[in-house]
């Protein structure tokens, strides 16, 4: 089974999608640390992240068995990993090795920004996790306060705002909603409601069921 998982930041698809994946004994990839993982590699050579040869050099030359997640998880690298991700060339060197990933028995969920609409369009299963800027603010706060950083909620708003704009616009797979993807907005509910109720629509879809 393959599930697909988009949606905005802070929006929950990753936590989401890292328990669907445990519940159903599925592989688990966050695209979205590929581009911070090229991000990285830019800014760590000195580059900006909009230097398209650069960014295309560093994306084939990744090492995608090594990352680590909290130094990816950074301001400047979420920042210039959204610049990166505008790259079509920076896409297309990372494309296959999605792809493959999706379909590695048993099968996977993977979470990003276009899994529906690019990488997997033949996914079992396609959510869109969203919920509104400033419910997603007030989550981005929350981490940022708990790995020890300083947060202003107003500045985080304005950056995903920002994020949102840049990703929803770009030419190389936006963001946007595959046109079978089920809705899942999580402004209001917990993580565990989120998840059950991103549960109960994969087991929707499994069964041939309508969704409570």
């Amino acid at each position: 089974m393959i599930v697909a998982i988009d949606g905005p930041a802070a929006s929950g698809k990753g936590t989401i999608a890292k328990r669907v994946a445990a519940l159903y004994g599925l592989h688990h990839l966050d695209t979205g640390l590929l581009y911070r993982a090229v991000a990285k590699a830019v800014l760590d050579a000195g580059y900006p992240p909009d230097d398209v040869a650069q960014a295309t050099a560093a994306a084939i030359a990744l090492d995608l068995t090594k990352f680590d997640e909290n130094a990816l998880k950074t301001p400047a690298i979420t920042e210039a990993s959204s610049v990166i991700a505008a790259i079509p060339q920076v896409r297309e060197a990372l494309l296959d090795y999605q792809r493959a990933f999706a379909i590695r028995p048993p099968g996977a969920v993977l979470d990003g920004r276009d899994v529906g609409t690019v990488i997997a369009p033949g996914a079992d299963v396609k959510l869109f996790v969203a919920a509104t800027p400033e419910v997603r603010a007030k989550r981005r706060v929350l981490e940022l306060k708990a790995r020890g950083e300083a947060a202003d909620e107003r500045e985080v708003l304005a950056d995903l705002l920002r994020r949102d704009e840049r990703d929803s616009r770009r030419t190389a797979a936006p963001l946007k909603a595959a046109p079978d993807a089920h809705l899942l907005d999580t402004t209001h509910l917990g993580i565990d409601a989120a998840f059950r109720a991103a549960v109960d629509i994969i087991e929707a879809v499994r069964t041939g069921r309508k969704r409570r």
